[in-house]
């Protein structure tokens, strides 16, 4: 499993960052933003979260079931009933995590001179990632379609250091070295320095919001 920027005990079995994987509910259906030079709760309230709102994420120490997020306990929030939106900082990246895929386009994070990430993985399977600079989408990656040996060379700089370092996973069916499902959410991660375990994650202030 040739993922040059994530240790093994920083990847699940499928290859999804484990921070993710451990906070995630089981149908992943969820958006990760990635965003350099704003704050947590600047980037929450970019994505159009309400100020009043955001608080303080102390991550419970399990989910009370499969369908539930650590962020959506955290809350103590029906899963359904809103998106819960967990921020924060790792060095000069803010993180934010979107347990439902609520905020699926998080171009907007970009303003201002800055670069953000925005990697999308649903229910079915569909991966995308956005690299956005400035308030402009620089590229769109859809999974599906990514070439890495064709579609690298292309990459801004960072992002295809980002690719690089997220590397491949042998699945099922797949030619060695062809893109996997969880490709550009590893991307996203490495972008912003994120090769994490959830034990990791506990130990940085972290906030959250319902969204939606």
């Amino acid at each position: 499993m040739p993922t040059p920027g994530f240790p093994p005990s920083t990847l699940d079995a499928l290859g999804t960052p484990i921070w993710i994987s451990d906070l995630a509910p089981g149908d992943m259906n969820h958006t990760l933003h990635v965003v350099r030079g704003i704050d947590p709760a600047g980037a929450l309230e970019v994505l159009g979260a309400k100020p009043e709102l955001i608080q303080l994420c102390e991550l419970p120490a399990s989910s009370p079931n499969e369908w539930t997020s650590l962020p959506c306990a955290a809350l103590g929030i029906e899963p359904g009933t809103s998106a819960a939106l967990l921020a924060g900082r790792v060095g000069e990246w803010t993180f934010v995590y979107d347990d439902s895929g609520y905020t699926h386009d998080g171009t907007a994070l970009s303003g201002e001179g800055r670069v953000s990430a925005t990697s999308v993985h649903t229910i079915n399977a569909d991966a995308s990632l956005v690299y956005a600079v400035d308030g402009e989408e620089v590229m769109w990656i859809n999974v599906d379609d990514l070439s890495l040996d064709e579609d690298l060379p292309d990459m801004p700089d960072e992002l295809r250091a980002a690719f690089e370092a997220a590397g491949t996973v042998e699945t099922e069916g797949a030619e060695p070295g062809e893109a996997d499902s969880q490709v550009a959410m590893r991307a996203a991660c490495s972008l912003a320095g994120m090769a994490l375990t959830l034990s990791d994650l506990r130990r940085r202030s972290l906030l959250v919001v319902p969204f939606g």
